[in-house]
């Protein structure tokens, strides 16, 4: 801060709000570097690639890029407020000093523009100046205001809420990026911000001669008698940003030509619950499991693209996934797929991009949760588990696999309950009957569901689900499924993996804390959830 003072004649007077505007400035630039870096998800998918021997470490912090995305955007947000802020204190001081007449170093300063129209340091010129003006007639204020209306639209859209109900709103006005990320290379070419020269500080230092300034005659000698030179300093947002936005553009450039790219539709399901499933083939596409895939249906928006986990494996000759209707989107993408009658609708995808269960395989005991529609990523582990089964596979570094999925009708349970019932077949047949133990668990039921449950308790198959493995009604108790999985498994390392909800993800996540053992000879437990 010393330096700081010493190198700019004017922070004597606006020290205080100067040095929180540049300060704020200096941290936005940073952080409008990083912001960028989190949705570059070919970056990601590559990263992940290359981090295979630190699986555990790095790889689990491209997990969590979205959460990354948001604390850099509340950190631009915050900042921008503060240099806003501050910046309206320092006008009002530049006003101040412009008006004042008393002889003082600021009030000498700024009257500096008088002698010479290209030396001044204080911005304002005039005793009328006021904040509108400088608002929306310099090209700093301008670009300051628009660039501050962008982040607040970006922000606010950003919420939960509208995510959840008014996507659309969401998607739109997240592409005010382009617009804030031009006005912030713009914002600082003006040039209103000047300080001393290097040049001109060799020879009329502030520190010492700040008071011939003030009280210079005409005979003065002195070398500080010399009038100090100021100039611009130059705008440095543009070399924050560039490398990411090039990246960036590369990128969208990628998505587009792979979303070029013919995808033909082989097959369509309408599953109960109106959950659609479409199987697709793509030339070139090359999938592992848990990934997932933006889908674009040119028939109900040019634009809009929403992800969707892979419910296909790996070995399969198409890949597939399962949408479910949960706003206007997706209700609009199953009416057409519906309502299609010779011609298939168009579909354009992009992907696929590598998630958390990827790394599923690289446990030796998983538990897998998922909650309703959450179940998708699993669906593509346990078809892979199959075809492993099938195949012999003795690669399969898995020994035991615990397969949670939370429903809140008896309908969706019907989505994959050809598959459960595949596998149960299978790992009978191959004598490894106890590789898979799921549970499945009915959050949402009615009296006579449970009193037609009951009845039936003693027959073989689920009177729900008509699998072996009987419907739990509620909630799972997770300290229960927890301890249980620790006692028999007392030596592994458990990868705990969730598709589902924050709030239980919270649970999990205390539970993979409370039930991990310090010794690290002893089970541990990692959690994993899919985010995108």
């Amino acid at each position: 801060m010393g330096n700081w003072l010493v190198n700019h004649w004017f922070s004597a007077a606006v020290l205080s709000a100067l040095a929180w505007a540049r300060a704020s400035a200096k941290c936005l630039n940073f952080n409008s570097m990083l912001i960028l870096l989190p949705v570059c998800r070919n970056l990601l998918s590559f990263l992940r690639g290359s981090f295979s021997c630190c699986r555990r470490t790095l790889r689990k912090q491209l997990d969590h890029n979205l959460t990354f995305h948001k604390l850099v955007a509340y950190a631009l947000a915050l900042l921008t407020a503060v240099h806003t802020i501050a910046h309206l204190f320092n006008l009002e001081r530049y006003n101040h000093s412009q008006q004042a007449n008393d002889g003082s170093l600021h009030a000498v300063l700024s009257k500096m523009h008088l002698q010479d129209s290209n030396k001044w340091l204080n911005p304002i010129h005039s005793n009328q100046t006021t904040v509108e003006y400088v608002a929306f007639t310099t090209i700093p204020g301008l670009t300051g205001v628009i660039i501050t209306l962008a982040l607040i639209l970006m922000v606010t859209s950003s919420t939960e809420f509208i995510r959840r109900n008014y996507f659309e709103v969401f998607w739109y006005t997240h592409h005010l990026f382009i617009i804030y990320f031009i006005g912030l290379v713009i914002h600082g070419v003006a040039g209103l911000v000047r300080g001393q020269t290097e040049e001109s500080m060799k020879e009329v230092h502030p520190q010492s001669c700040a008071e011939f300034l003030v009280n210079k005659s005409k005979e003065c000698r002195h070398k500080c008698c010399k009038e100090p030179e100021f100039g611009s300093i130059p705008a440095e947002s543009w070399k924050w940003v560039l490398a990411p936005v090039i990246l960036y553009i590369f990128e969208r450039i990628l998505r587009i030509w792979r979303a070029r790219q013919k995808v033909v539709v082989t097959k369509v399901v309408m599953h109960p619950a109106k959950v659609l499933e479409l199987q697709m083939q793509k030339k070139g596409f090359r999938m592992e499991v848990g990934q997932y895939i933006f889908v674009n249906c040119p028939a109900v928006s040019l634009l809009e693209w929403h992800p969707f986990t892979l419910t296909s494996a790996p070995e399969e000759d198409f890949f597939s996934i399962h949408i479910r209707a949960a706003g206007d989107w997706t209700e609009h993408i199953i009416d057409t797929f519906q309502q299609q009658k010779l011609e298939m609708p168009r579909i354009k995808v992009d992907g696929p991009f590598g998630t958390a269960s990827e790394d599923v395989f690289l446990y030796e005991v998983a538990m897998l949760v998922g909650a309703g529609i959450g179940v998708t990523p699993f669906a593509s582990i346990l078809k892979s588990i199959w075809y492993r089964f099938q195949q012999n596979d003795q690669t399969l570094k898995t020994k035991k696999i615990y397969f949670y999925w939370l429903c809140r009708d008896t309908g969706a349970f019907t989505w994959f309950n050809d598959l459960l019932a595949s596998l149960e077949q299978k790992m009978a047949e191959s004598g490894k009957a106890d590789f898979l133990t799921y549970r499945l668990f009915l959050t949402g039921w009615d009296t006579s569901i449970a009193n037609n449950a009951a009845l039936h308790f003693d027959t073989v198959t689920d009177t729900v689900t008509g699998l072996r493995q009987k419907t739990i009604f509620g909630r799972p108790r997770w300290d229960t499924e927890f301890s249980a999985v620790a006692t028999a498994h007392p030596r592994s390392v458990v990868g705990v993996f969730l598709c589902g909800p924050e709030a239980l993800a919270k649970v999990l996540r205390r539970s993979c804390h409370q039930h991990s053992s310090l010794d690290p000879r002893k089970v541990k437990f990692y959690f994993n959830k899919e985010n995108f």
